[in-house]
């Protein structure tokens, strides 16, 4: 059973208006154990872009691109570290709260110099 175009109208503009998960995601080398810590107000669409660049070799990381390259889509894992948590407060700013969660795993896990991909 088909819906109505009216529903589905209706569905799609829902859809659209729908915020998508924020968050800060990692990719790990299993071999290195070097990490590349991003956020995103899409995260999960963030996490797609970033595998299809570094399987189509258009990533604008060179070092986490190398790596890629030379031991393979195998030897690493991607994960969502953490989510915004929404809020129903009209100031409640969802790309501040991003950037601060991004700072907070930046910090911990270290991803900048010899023990990440990340650049300051």
């Amino acid at each position: 059973m088909n819906p109505s175009p009216e529903t589905r109208r209706a569905l799609s503009r829902q859809y659209k208006e729908t915020p998508r998960p924020a968050g800060v995601y990692t990719i790990r080398n299993k071999l290195g154990g070097r990490v590349y810590v991003a956020g995103s107000l899409d995260v999960e669409g963030a996490m797609n872009r970033t595998r299809f660049e570094l399987n189509m070799h258009s990533h604008r990381n060179k070092a986490l691109m190398r790596d890629w390259i030379a031991q393979g889509a195998g030897h690493f894992s991607f994960e969502v570290v953490d989510r915004v948590k929404e809020r129903e407060d009209p100031a409640f700013d969802r790309k501040a709260e991003l950037e601060r969660l991004l700072s907070l795993w930046q910090e911990e896990l270290q991803c900048f110099g010899a023990n990440g991909y990340n650049t300051p």
